[in-house]
């Protein structure tokens, strides 16, 4: 069984399921590796000082923004830190919109939400109610370092929980002159309208998946079959045990209690004032009184690098 990214709880008014953050696409790109054809040995990627040409050791590494052509501000791991949300490991539904309400271009990457143990009821009451009042839940998630907004649908037996695009990073099409006068200033007459809508309907058919295959990767791989004849290579994944967070609400809580509970705080998010159901947040460490944030040149050079670690 493939090994969740993490595990949390799934909230939403005062109820907090404990789920498993489980990915839902697999890649299918092949991968190339670039050798040196006089040898066979792979081409390597070194990190260079742009003035010396010299290798850049990892631990005097650090990252900066550039807010002019060749001037950068240095930021310290305690920088991006502070920038980072606190709930990690949660799935926050701040509200419920209509399914038909997002379109498209605003989905970007599906997971799986799957319960963990002793968790189905919550997981199953939310997968039932999302099918018969036709919303999805709008959410925020951390999932590594960086906080996404994300929509929490249901699948046939499964939540899904789709990472979305926010607006900002989507372009407006109209940006493009896209046509938008009457079909007859195109010179499109009712007749063809008709004739491709015909097209359409004797072309229609349900939606199957697997009638679909990405030709190119199976002749490419057919391909490299044939250059490695006999080798092959396998990998080993770990299994991970459950872990059901503390004070996580399971099949034996009184489910009802709470739903009234939620309704009657009249509250677009009360789950942050529960604290009481939800696992205690960690008492935040104290910030330091000033954070000193350098101004630098492409050129200039620090007297005392931040240790980094590998990325």
């Amino acid at each position: 069984m493939a090994r969740p990214i993490w595990t949390g709880t799934l909230s939403f008014g005062l109820l907090n399921v404990p789920i498993r953050l489980m990915t839902g696409e697999r890649r299918t790109d092949i991968h190339f590796r670039m050798l040196d054809q006089r040898s066979n040995t792979p081409v390597r990627y070194e990190r260079v000082n742009a003035d010396t040409g010299e290798e850049v050791p990892w631990k005097d590494i650090v990252k900066a923004f550039e807010y002019q052509k060749g001037n950068y501000v240095v930021l310290e791991e305690d920088d991006i830190k502070s920038a980072a949300s606190d709930a990690h490991e949660t799935v926050e539904i701040d509200s419920f919109v209509d399914a038909g309400d997002i379109p498209p271009a605003y989905f970007e990457k599906p997971y799986i939400l799957a319960p963990a143990k002793k968790a189905e009821k919550g997981y199953v009451l939310l997968r039932e109610t999302l099918k018969k009042t036709g919303k999805i839940g709008i959410a925020r998630v951390v999932i590594r370092t960086r906080e996404y907004l994300a929509a929490v649908m249901p699948e046939g037996d499964a939540l899904l929980l789709n990472i979305l695009r926010y607006q900002a990073e989507l372009v407006d099409p109209e940006e493009y002159g896209l046509p938008a006068k009457e079909t007859a200033a195109y010179r499109i007459t009712p007749r063809e309208i008709q004739m491709a809508v015909d097209l359409v309907k004797s072309m229609a058919g349900k939606w199957k998946p697997d009638d679909y295959r990405d030709d190119f990767r199976d002749k490419l791989r057919k391909v490299i079959e044939k250059r490695l004849k006999s080798k092959g290579v396998t990998t080993t994944v770990e299994e991970d045990d459950d872990r059901v967070p503390e004070h996580a609400t399971t099949n034996v809580v009184d489910f009802m209690e709470l739903l009234k509970k939620s309704i009657g705080a009249k509250k677009r998010t009360p789950a942050k004032k529960a604290a009481a159901t939800k696992p205690a947040a960690k008492k935040a460490s104290p910030k330091k009184t000033a954070t000193k944030k350098a101004a630098v040149k492409k050129t200039a050079t620090r007297k005392a690098p931040a240790k980094k670690r590998r990325a």
